[in-house]
């Protein structure tokens, strides 16, 4: 039988492909030889069994349509080749929104809306869906005959923009022919784990600041999986092959050599041995067909990691509660639904191998910790007072095993509100019971979660002040309010993260708390921040929201002892970060612990010209599980490179663009100026869209009447504008504090698939939907079709719902039918509609049940452990929320901020201008 390498393979420092000369030689069974002895090589055997029997067969053109039912193409899930006969199941986008639950037919306009009770024709549900599918097909077929990007320009000035446009894969990416070994359709990460800002890289440093494009990448390596999609593969023989220069991962676009003894880094061509049990089956204990490893085949593994990998060994999950139980937390609810959240998740916290380690702590003017020895059945509390110098009453036993004490500490949970119900204590030392928690688990490491009603007032650290001056909002002094009041709480959060202590924050007060200072630790111990103004438990929507969120994290899978570092092919520097983690050196991030569902935004450099035709980005997640094992999470992307200028503007990531440059301003706004991260955001749209009207358009240097942009980035000056009038950048003196520095943490972490949403909402009408909306179609709840987001949509008698992932808005027009209310309120009238946060009634009808089912599919598609609150809006009802509202139609003028017509006027005149010139 004879030996060869079954595709040609792209060498990265020629751009051309290569065979291996035939070998013959019989194929060897059992072990592979020792070092020493003779070459391995790879059977054509094996080879065939993955490609078919004709080895001559080559793989489909690429972007070839092929033909089958609507929804066959387009597919990007996890692929083993061994099943490559079958049918994968559908593509899910960068958005979660399943295909055909657009819930309408893609038109270049929406028709005028009938009133209540009025028919509408059923609109074809799955012809943008099935449009987008393959469209994400043809983005995964890479390196099967590439082809030149296409530029398209359009003008701005008056163009149609369908929100269901922003549900659409990122530009395709077109690798040479033979960049990969694999034709697996998971070669290159999905996007939701990875996306670039450019899915072609210019070659020079000079034409990347010519084109004024931003480059970077934006990453949620540990996104949850929704129903439906395959896990992540996990490589469980512990053979890790690396590079011996740049230490990347081996991965589908390196090259075997040398009768596949050897393996050439496609990062930065040194060849390096293939490992000896590479080729063999660890499950089977037989020789083995490499073709058939995961990390051939897939962009995004997980390798278990060998013990040389491990500082220590894995530790166990550990949970430490610092409980707010002064009078303020007891009167808000606060601890009674954190406690009773706490008893109904211990089911759920991770404990696969009855490991898992539990403390309470509460506070207010003292620290009250409880001890429960082994095999008891009751805790007893112990008191500290002495709040500047903090120490543990008892060295053991505070920290408690939860499978062994369990019963103790459910008795413990069920009275712990009881405990505290009549006290009067009015203070809060945070800042020591954070530091007794530091104390308690800093030898091992684990989760502190905070639940506090109240601001820092005591102790010899971390006490705060309310800072909040509403003379100063608005203002350029504003930023100072964004800025952390003390300095304890940066640096007790680097020393957390040294120790791999993460601490998450729920801070639920009902006045002023200083979100921008608590933030700090979890910002730099990679946790998370959860805030609810004006809290009040006795507000069923209140503490649903918060006992949703609360449970979300407890039960959440996480990572622990994290660090992560981005590699990249030669020539390129991962230059500047954003998110949540601390920075230990130049390029290795630190992450305690490692949330699902959390972004990372990275600035690229290009030091060096690139000579290859194209480039890797390689992203390692080393971490512990929270059963135990040391893994190392891989997600490996590929992009061409180009020299050609329109090839950067038709490849441009209008998504992932839109996610880094609202990371640079939130980082600006808190270092600088308020306005200065305003003005830095509509500057570089400006530098964009000039120098794309001098370099590609024919009217080049001259003014123009039109404002052009290549097709795929048309959304981009509308996501600008939605990031200038969020409520965490926007322009106003009515913003508190608080809620300015909530929403930029949101902006800073949540993943594109949320941030999207969060800056650009989305509209419904309700009373008039297609009769198939929600409804349960083949893929779901179908939803209504997005309408553009201007009040002019808004008709008097209808029912809207407006969404941005964090808030849901049902607007109601003043002369809306008392039919239409009776239906979806259970009320007889409008007027006996109140406005305000509200629990929507599920009646005995079919607009009511399709309502309801439309809001709890907005609740569960968006990805994160986040509850939308649900307010009703009436159009004549309370201004303060019916402003609060309006401000989501981000088309509409509001305030000191254009309109989106208004805005391109102004970006029009700028760019004729000469100072832009």
């Amino acid at each position: 039988m004879s030996w060869y390498s079954p595709r040609p393979s792209l060498d990265q420092a020629t751009g051309h492909s290569q065979w291996e000369p035939p070998m013959q030689s019989p194929i060897q069974q059992g072990p592979t030889p020792a070092a020493g002895g003779k070459r391995r090589q790879y059977a054509a055997g094996q080879t065939q069994a993955y490609y078919g029997a004709d080895s001559g067969i080559a793989p489909p053109p690429y972007g070839d349509q092929q033909s089958g039912p609507p929804g066959a193409q387009g597919q990007s899930t996890f692929f083993s080749p061994a099943e490559q006969q079958q049918q994968p199941p559908p593509q899910q986008s960068a958005f979660h929104s399943p295909a055909g639950a657009l819930g309408g037919s893609y038109s270049p306009g929406y028709p005028p809306n009938p009133a209540y009770g009025q028919q509408q024709q059923p609109q074809n549900v799955s012809v943008l869906a099935d449009q987008f599918s393959q469209m994400g097909l043809q983005q995964h077929q890479q390196g099967y005959g590439q082809k030149q990007y296409s530029l398209h320009t359009v003008n701005l000035v008056g163009a149609y923009l369908d929100p269901r446009e922003l549900l659409a894969p990122p530009p395709e990416i077109r690798l040479p022919p033979g960049a990969t070994l694999s034709n697996s359709l998971t070669a290159n990460a999905d996007p939701s784990y990875q996306r670039c800002t450019l899915n072609a890289i210019p070659t020079t440093d000079s034409l990347l600041r010519k084109s004024k494009l931003p480059f970077g990448i934006v990453l949620t390596p540990y996104r949850s999986l929704k129903d439906g999609e395959e896990p992540v593969p996990v490589i469980s023989d512990q053979v890790i092959a690396r590079c011996r220069r740049c230490r990347s991962y081996i991965n589908p676009y390196c090259t075997f050599i040398d009768g596949g003894g050897r393996w050439k880094c496609c990062m930065c061509n040194v060849t390096n041995e293939v490992p000896q049990m590479f080729d063999w089956d660890a499950a089977t204990n037989q020789p083995g067909d490499r073709w058939n490893r995961a990390e051939l085949n897939s962009a995004v593994v997980e390798f278990i990691a060998p013990t040389e990998y491990m500082i220590r060994p894995p530790q166990p999950p550990v949970y430490v509660f610092l409980l707010d139980v002064s009078a303020q937390g007891v009167a808000s609810g606060m601890l009674a639904t954190a406690c009773r959240t706490i008893l109904e998740s211990l089911d759920r916290l991770p404990n696969a191998d009855d490991r898992t380690k539990v403390a309470l702590i509460g506070f207010d003017v003292s620290l009250y910790f409880f001890h429960i020895p082994p095999g008891a059945t009751e805790s007893t509390m112990l008191v500290v007072s002495d709040l500047d110098d903090v120490f543990l009453p008892r060295p053991n036993d505070l920290l408690i095993n939860m499978t062994e004490c369990r019963q103790a500490l459910e008795l413990l949970l069920s009275k712990f509100f009881e405990m505290f119900q009549d006290t009067h204590n009015m203070g809060s030392c945070l800042g020591p019971a954070l530091q007794a928690g530091y104390k308690l688990i800093s030898s091992f490491g684990g989760k502190m979660i905070v639940c506090t009603a109240s601001l820092p007032s005591l102790g010899a650290v971390g006490t705060l002040k309310n800072r909040e001056d509403p003379k100063m909002l608005g203002t350029s002094k504003e930023s100072s309010l964004l800025q952390a009041a003390d300095s304890f709480y940066k640096t007790f959060a680097i020393e957390c993260s040294r120790s791999q202590v993460s601490v998450d924050m729920f801070l639920c007060s009902t006045t002023y708390q200083d979100v921008a200072t608590l933030s700090c630790l979890p910002h730099y111990t990679s946790g998370n921040t959860f805030f609810y103004p004006a809290f009040n438990a006795t507000k069923s929507e209140d503490a649903l929201k918060f006992a949703h969120e609360f449970g979300k994290i407890l039960a959440s899978p996480i990572g622990l002892e994290a660090v992560i570092r981005v590699r990249a092919s030669r020539g390129l520097r991962m230059a500047t970060f954003y998110g949540n983690f601390f920075v230990r050196s130049t390029d290795l991030l630190s992450l305690p612990a490692v949330p699902i569902d959390q972004s990372y935004a990275i600035e690229v450099q290009i030091e060096e010209n690139l000579t290859t035709p194209f480039v890797v980005f390689q992203t390692a997640v080393l971490h512990t599980t929270c059963d135990g094992e040391r893994r190392i999470r891989v997600v490996t992307s590929a992009y061409p490179t180009t020299s050609n200028n329109s090839e950067l503007y038709a490849s441009a990531d209008q998504i992932a663009i839109a996610h880094l440059l609202a990371n640079k301003a939130v980082e600006r706004s808190i270092s600088s100026k308020m306005e200065d991260a305003r003005d830095a955001l509509t500057n570089k749209l400006i530098e964009v869209l000039t120098t794309y009207k001098n370099t590609m358009t024919a009217s080049g240097g001259g003014a123009s009447a039109q404002l052009s942009i290549s097709e795929n980035m048309k959304f981009l000056p509308l996501l600008i504008l939605g990031v200038l009038k969020h409520v965490g950048i926007r322009a106003s003196s009515q913003i508190p504090s608080d809620l300015r520095a909530y929403a930029q943490t949101l902006l800073a972490t949540l993943p594109s698939q949320m941030l999207i949403p969060y800056i650009h909402p989305t509209l419904y009408s309700l009373h008039n939907m297609p009769e198939e909306c929600g409804t349960i179609g083949e893929y779901g709840i179908i939803l209504p079709p997005p309408l553009p987001l201007t009040s002019e949509r808004l008709e008097r008698h209808g029912l809207y719902l407006i969404e941005d992932g964090q808030t849901i808005f049902l607007w109601v027009g003043r002369d809306a039918v008392p039919q239409l209310v009776m239906d979806a309120f259970g009320l007889p009238s409008y007027e006996a509609l109140r406005g305000g946060k509200y629990t929507l009634p599920v009646l005995d009808n079919k607009l009511s049940e399709r309502i309801n089912a439309i809001i709890s599919k907005t609740r569960e598609m968006r990805r994160g452990p986040y509850w939308s609150h649900l307010y009703v809006v009436k159009e004549d009802g309370e201004p303060a929320l019916r402003l609060w509202a309006l401000s989501s139609l981000i088309q509409d003028r509001s305030e000191q901020s254009p309109s989106y017509p208004q805005y391109l006027t102004q970006l029009k005149e700028k760019v004729n201008g000469s100072s832009y010139l």
